[in-house]
């Protein structure tokens, strides 16, 4: 056994340490602790460890919600202080603009933040039968680990789907087809909460009345996917309230399918709208791109400002989703939306978008490279919001957008949209520089 000083923790909630020179991560320690570890691997540049115990305990330390935590590995930060968490994110977000884009943003951005308990209205749960556990488990992978956690409730999940976990496990034990049905997606929206289930095999009847009285005992609805997301379908109810969120600040309702993307945080995202929003500040006869644009999230909002909006999506059946949102929400003469992969032709991509006064970029974890690349140098936006789930490749986009297309890195900030986990979302505003 080794005492280490644990100097600061990275986005994982892992504690970062010199020991005799080296750089050496030792899991479940947390800035300021004077700890011993058990060394677990060495690597070239750096080691692994693990707490053993804490010989000078932490102000940032807090005990755990879940008492599953530290098996399940739905969660990695649960024992940091919520408020030592963003700073860690914070950190990272910096170091990935300074080390890998080489800029430096003009502002910090305060953290968008919102509830940390029960947020996650969407989730993808793995549903396995185990023998040797007494049968179905219901939940997220173990840490580090591709076993299902034995788990009998959730802190991230919302409570009445927490509180269902038991019920659900029970019932998947007594089912024929329990090892054939390998997933559980949830989707919560605003008035129906639906369970989506991944059955490979037809159900049989028995099964199937099984899985409409748990429906008729908790008022949830089931959909069954026999394979691919698209085919994802209303079991039972057949009847029931369109799956929809809103976003109250302005004055709209989204629909979804269960299986579409939809951000997991309902309450960080709508004040990340509101923040996108402002930092673009769209006006009343300007052209704006909505870039990777969904279902709309972002595109209705800023229609909403009499601006004119064009989004772009890869996905055909989220483009149809947008253009239907936008008819629920009176905005079709504001919001126009176009089916084009932002990926294999970011230039003809470009092409279709036309010029913008202002751009909002949104793209899945690999980035938006390609496009950044291929802005015009004439007529190009005035001003672009980028939206990132990523920092690595969000801070490899600012440096092509400031280095190469003479952009200015006006503000950066992350988006807690994931507490208690080393996701890290984050928030940019450039303009054009002069």
């Amino acid at each position: 056994m080794t005492v280490a000083v644990i100097e600061s923790i990275d986005h994982e909630g892992v504690g970062v340490a010199h020991v005799d020179g080296k750089v050496t991560f030792i899991d479940g320690g947390v800035t300021g602790e004077r700890v011993r570890f058990a060394r677990l691997r060495s690597r070239g540049n750096f080691d692994l460890g693990t707490v053993t115990e804490v010989l000078r305990e932490s102000s940032q330390r807090v005990t755990p919600r879940c008492r599953f935590y530290g098996t399940c590995g739905g969660c990695a930060m649960q024992h940091v202080d919520a408020a030592a968490q963003v700073a860690a994110k914070q950190r990272v977000l910096e170091d990935n603009l300074a080390r890998i884009g080489k800029v430096v943003p003009g502002q910090m951005l305060p953290p968008v933040i919102g509830p940390a308990w029960g947020y996650r209205s969407r989730a993808r749960l793995s549903v396995r039968y185990v023998a040797k556990k007494g049968g179905v488990l219901v939940g997220f992978h173990e840490r580090k680990s591709s076993f299902v956690a034995d788990i009998s409730s959730c802190e991230v999940l919302p409570a009445h789907v927490s509180r269902l976990i038991p019920e659900l496990r029970e019932m998947f034990t007594a089912m024929k087809l329990r090892d054939r049905l390998p997933q559980l997606e949830v989707a919560v929206g605003e008035d129906v909460t639906v369970f989506v289930l991944r059955n490979l095999e037809p159900l049989p009847e028995e099964d199937a009345e099984r899985l409409r009285a748990f429906a008729d005992r908790h008022g949830i609805q089931w959909w069954l996917q026999p394979k691919g997301p698209d085919t994802a379908h209303p079991f039972h109810p057949l009847q029931a309230p369109a799956l929809d969120y809103r976003l109250p600040e302005f004055g709209l309702r989204l629909g979804f399918r269960p299986t579409d993307f939809t951000q997991v945080n309902t309450g960080v995202n709508r004040v990340l709208v509101k923040r996108a929003f402002d930092l673009l500040d769209p006006r009343p006869g300007e052209r704006v791109g909505d870039l990777f644009c969904g279902m709309g999230n972002f595109s209705l909002a800023l229609a909403t400002s009499g601006a004119d909006v064009v989004g772009m999506e890869g996905s055909p059946g989220l483009v149809a989703r947008a253009a239907q949102n936008a008819k629920a929400n009176g905005l079709e003469a504001r919001a126009t939306f176009l089916a084009h992969d932002l990926y294999t032709d970011p230039e003809g991509a470009l092409r279709r978008l036309g010029p913008v006064d202002k751009l909002l970029i949104d793209p899945p974890r690999d980035g938006a490279m390609d496009i950044c690349k291929g802005l015009p140098d004439s007529g190009a936006p005035s001003r672009i919001v980028y939206v990132s789930c990523s920092p690595s490749t969000l801070a490899r986009d600012a440096g092509v957008l400031v280095n190469v297309k003479g952009y200015r890195l006006v503000a950066a900030g992350v988006v807690n949209m994931f507490p208690h986990t080393g996701h890290v979302e984050s928030i940019a505003l450039f303009d054009r520089a002069g």
